[in-house]
Order: structure tokens, then sequence, then C-alpha cells
């Protein structure tokens, strides 16, 4: 049977058994450029998720530029990485009744410390608001938080928010009704931020998860606009150096700064790490075939770096 057919009745087409994840490299660069028009052109949310969606953006467009920062210092996050900075000893442990509750969660015990320092974790809202100051963000920046609820509520935002104050959260909208219908469905609630986090004049994710990775990538497509990628790993030497003292202020900020001198989201060749596939740059996150005229990314890298990102073992 011709699928075309079926495509023009039914407007969508599920593939059999293809749940598995698409190869991120080795493909043609037809079908490439294929997925970049599906994942950023075609596919759209409900029209009751584009109508809000586009009115959050207009709010925030009108009071000025605006961040959106996906701030993953959330309840289940924290429970499921085992990262409890800045967490009291009884938040700790309520972290990890939660983690043994469900019993197909493989990893139970997780020293925090350890993951923290591989940069496996998110930074909290305090480590935030010290990135942003060493970023040179002013303090009168709009800032959309583009995530569930904080871990701690409002007590763990009072550092994030005494620096920058025009903090704001979908919830915080003229008419909290327009949220009711999405409440209890943390799917729609995400759709939201993903909306606004791509509308956003700078994106700044916490911690590396799937939807800050679609969000990176649809930011690429859609001319390279600024997602600032933090690095984490060195970040939590900086940090932790900073707060004992050392360095000063000055040093701390030169050092944040040039750490992320590269992590803007210019063009970049993807990693490959051809025998562990799951360990390299995700295709969505970075679809250079699609941003580039020639085969090799010269216009956009300059010649002689098409396999410099490359990685075999």
């Amino acid at each position: 049977m011709q699928i075309l057919p079926l495509f023009s009745k039914h407007k969508v087409v599920h593939f059999n058994k293809t749940d598995a994840r698409l190869a991120n490299n080795g493909i043609s660069l037809d079908l490439q450029r294929l997925r970049c028009r599906v994942n950023f052109q075609a596919l759209k949310f409900t029209p009751q998720i584009e109508a809000l969606g586009n009115k959050l953006v207009h709010l925030l467009r009108d009071k000025g530029p605006f961040m959106a920062l996906h701030l993953r210092y959330e309840m289940d996050m924290l429970a499921f990485s085992g990262c409890t900075q800045g967490c009291t000893a009884e938040e700790a442990e309520e972290l990890k009744r939660m983690r043994y509750a469900f019993p197909w969660w493989r990893e139970k015990e997780i020293v925090s410390e350890e993951r923290r320092s591989q940069g496996l974790c998110p930074l909290t809202p305090e480590e935030t608001s010290l990135v942003l100051q060493a970023l040179g963000f002013d303090k009168d920046m709009q800032i959309y938080i583009a995530s569930g609820e904080i871990y701690g509520s409002e007590r763990r935002l009072a550092t994030l928010r005494a620096a920058f104050p025009r903090i704001v959260k979908k919830e915080m909208m003229p008419d909290p009704k327009e949220l009711q219908q999405f409440h209890n469905h943390s799917s729609q609630m995400a759709a939201l931020d993903f909306m606004v986090s791509i509308a956003s004049n700078t994106f700044i994710p916490t911690y590396d998860g799937n939807m800050a990775k679609l969000v990176e990538g649809h930011r690429r497509y859609l001319g390279f606009k600024r997602t600032v990628l933090l690095d984490r790993k060195k970040l939590v030497v900086l940090l932790d150096l900073y707060q004992n003292g050392t360095p000063s202020q000055n040093d701390f900020e030169v050092a944040v700064r040039l750490a992320h001198e590269k992590k803007m989201g210019q063009p970049s060749h993807r990693r490959v790490i051809v025998v562990k596939p799951k360990e390299e740059d995700y295709f969505y996150a970075n679809p250079l075939e699609c941003l580039c005229k020639q085969r090799d990314c010269d216009d956009l890298l300059g010649p002689g770096k098409r396999n410099s990102s490359e990685v075999s073992s």
C-alpha cells in the first residue's frame, strides 16, 4: 500500500518498531535535513498550548529583552540524580526516600559530592546567581524560570531573586485561570516553557537534559540564537574556590567568562564517538548539516576543522 494517500488522509504516520533513537551520524544529507524540517518546522503543539505560549512570549517581550533560565533544581531531578548540594540533612533524606520508592530506578546509593565534581549535577539557584553575575548579566535582566516547582520553593530562590529582582514564572500571569487547563499535566506545562525558551533573547540551562538539548538545537536552527551552555565541571571548581575566598571576585568573573567564550551556541561540529554512540553529541542539539550550505560546513566553521570533533573511543 502507498504511504502518501494514507498520510494525506490522516496527516500523521506512525512507523512501527521505531521507538529507538535514530543514529546521530552516518546518515544521508537529505535524510538529516528532512529530520530538521520535521522537528523544527512541521511539528506543532496543540492550538491551546500554542495560544497560551504565544501570549506568554508577548507579555515578556512587551517588558523588554528576557532570558529563559532552565533551572533544573526540582525534587525529582535531585532525587534521581542523587544531587543534594545546598540541601539540609532532612531534605537529602527526603530525596533519598523518593529514589528508593521507585523500584525501577536502579541506582539507589549515590555520593552527591562525586556526582557534582564530575559535572553531573544541576547548579543550585545560589550557584546560578553567582554564575549569571560573573557572566555579566545586568541585575535588571528579566528572567523567566522555565521549570517546574523549585525544591525549597521561594526560600531557595531568595538569593537569585535578590541579585535579579525581575524573575518571572508562568504562574505569575495576569490571569492564572488560563493555566488551569494545564495543571496536573507536566508535559503540557513543559511545552509552554519550551515555547518561551525558544523565543527568549538568551537561553541558559543549568543541566543538559533532553529539553535543554532540544531547545539548544532549535535555537541553532533559528540562526544560532544565544544559548549559554554551562560547563558545570569547571564551574563547581571555580565556585568552591570562590566561596572559600579564592580567587578574587574579578578573577572569578574572568575565569567564568573565559570558560564559556566558545559555549554560546556558536556553530560547531558535533562530537562523534564511533564506539559509544549513546555518549556522543545529540543530532537535535546541533543539527549542523541543516545550517550550512557546503557538505563539510566550511562556510560556517572555516576550512580544516571538519574532523576535529571525532573521537574513536
